[in-house]
């Protein structure tokens, strides 16, 4: 389905500013929905003759739908949208006519007209309409609170109507919460409550306020009620802001171990303020969970840390050990297991300072890269570099790809560019790295260089190291060498990242090993995990 923005674009000649406009309304109209126990169905002109499209449509959580089919798309002209062309034609809310029937459903029709201030804050021309159809199937004698509901949506449909409805949107405000079924209370100019819904009132018991909420000062409840005298008077002053017109960011209320989200919204309809509406939230469960979660995040990055620290000592006694020891075979076995500790000990030192667990790879990338030209071999000078980007990737891929990394790095190094004492007849096995190397008949003037490129296609990683050394023997076999580099990759690669690897000769000489690693997990009931 086409999104808002798309249809208006195609189908009209609604300026950037208008659509945003309609954007903001449609991502508010919740509220006014449930206030009103009706579907909003937001149409825009399409031409000249009266046709009319719907680009956005929301249903009540109040009360049953009109309309079991979704409407946005749907394109009406005629004597059906009559009521939408007097509400767009003459800029008042229409709310004449008998009822329609929808297939067995009867509504009736509404429509308030839209529109988008000036810059100088004077009413703009109407721009929309919002088709307001509420399923009359099961009218009722209405309740107190339902009563309050309707006074209230029609209060917000004149400021739709007038272009002060709805207010800007905070920085960090990403949804509208909390909801009219959360909890509402109603406020007169002068600040006093006169209505309050029996959620509203349970959310202020949860604070401490036993007795009921009509009459009461709301501002100075707030005061009296906040835990934290600062916040307390925050809340006030978002209260007394909504009296005077403006619309305030929501607020919290701590109070004997509960907390409450509030909502201040003004009534101000033909531009008079009339009071205001506050919507309220217990999310004092909310807020345990946060607490939770955020206890539970510093114990993970703390174990991270200690992990690291213990990896690196790790490190610290393979390094003394090979100190020790006179046979060169068994230094140089000891000093590989150094270097595949400390690229380990990278990751967690990196999830260590995460908020979650995953890690910017490239950098770890780099830093293997560095260490391996610093610590490899080799009398010859090679450069390194990276191509693309590796991206954000979860903690179990990472560990078991940066030690994948290091082994093609380390080879690549020491044996695609071996030291000059090397002979072409005699080459040196490889007693780590993964690829074994013979003097590759390439441009001699060509910097040594290993290439690390990394790109993301369909959910898979697709991962190469590259060099210009020397290149692969004819008789290599991947998959049956038994050097213990070869199978440390070959494990991680089909075993733990679930992918594939292939070594192979480079087009310009050189090696090339190719990685493609699935960046979705199985879980354990067998459905795929980004």
């Amino acid at each position: 389905m086409s999104t808002l923005r798309d249809l208006a674009e195609e189908h009209t000649h609604l300026r950037p500013a208008d659509i945003d406009h309609l954007h903001r309304i449609a991502g508010d109209w919740q509220l006014l929905s449930d206030l009103s126990f009706a579907d909003l169905l937001l149409w825009v002109p399409v031409d000249a003759e009266g046709t009319f499209l719907c680009v956005a449509q929301v249903r009540p959580t109040t009360a049953p739908t009109a309309y079991q089919d979704d409407q946005v798309g749907r394109i009406i002209g005629g004597s059906e949208v009559a009521h939408l062309g007097v509400a767009y034609s003459q800029g008042r809310i229409w709310r004449e006519g008998d009822p329609v029937w929808y297939g067995d459903v009867p509504a009736r029709h509404e429509a308030i007209p839209v529109r988008l201030r000036t810059a100088d804050g004077e009413a703009g021309e109407v721009i929309a309409v919002v088709g307001r159809d509420t399923n009359l199937s099961t009218a009722r004698t209405p309740s107190q609170l339902e009563l309050n509901y309707l006074t209230t949506a029609d209060d917000l449909a004149q400021m739709i109507a007038d272009g002060t409805f709805p207010p800007p949107r905070h920085p960090g405000e990403t949804t509208s919460a909390p909801r009219v079924g959360d909890g509402l209370v109603r406020l007169d100019a002068g600040g006093k409550v006169t209505y309050a819904s029996p959620n509203a009132q349970s959310a202020y018991r949860r604070l401490g306020y036993a007795s009921h909420l009509v009459g009461e000062d709301l501002a100075a409840l707030h005061r009296r009620l906040a835990g934290d005298p600062l916040d307390g008077t925050e809340a006030a002053n978002g209260i007394l802001a909504a009296l005077r017109g403006e619309a305030p960011p929501r607020r919290e209320i701590d109070a004997r171990g509960a907390t409450m989200l509030t909502r201040a919204l003004p009534l101000m309809p033909a531009g008079v303020p009339i009071g205001a509406l506050v919507l309220v939230r217990d999310i004092t469960e909310v807020r345990r969970r946060d607490r939770a979660l955020i206890t539970k995040d510093a114990t993970i990055r703390e174990i991270h840390h200690r992990v690291k620290n213990n990896l690196q000592t790790v490190a610290a006694l393979l390094r003394l050990q090979a100190r020790r020891v006179a046979m060169p075979e068994a230094r140089v076995a000891l000093e590989e297991s150094v270097r595949r500790v400390a690229s380990i000990a990278l990751v967690h030192e990196t999830l260590s300072m995460s908020s979650d667990e995953v890690v910017e790879f490239d950098g770890i990338v780099d830093r293997v890269a560095s260490a391996a030209t610093e610590v490899a071999a080799t009398e010859v000078s090679v450069g390194m570099r990276r191509k693309g980007s590796f991206g954000v990737l979860p903690a179990e891929i990472a560990t078991s790809l940066v030690m994948v990394l290091n082994e093609l790095l380390l080879n690549a190094v020491e044996h695609g560019f071996p030291p000059a004492d090397e002979t072409d007849d005699e080459p040196v096995p490889p007693t780590s790295g993964v690829v074994p190397a013979v003097v590759a008949e390439g441009d001699p003037s060509a910097r040594p260089e290993v290439v690390v490129s990394a790109h993301r296609f369909r959910k898979m990683l697709h991962v190469s190291v590259t060099d210009n050394g020397r290149g692969l023997p004819p008789e290599f076999d991947a998959e049956r060498g038994s050097r213990l580099g070869l199978q440390i990759v070959r494990a991680l690669v089909t075993g733990e990242l679930r992918g594939t690897i292939e070594l192979r000769a480079g087009a310009k000489g050189g090696t090339e090993a190719l990685l493609v690693v699935p960046l979705a997990r199985t879980a354990p009931d067998g459905r795929s995990q980004a």
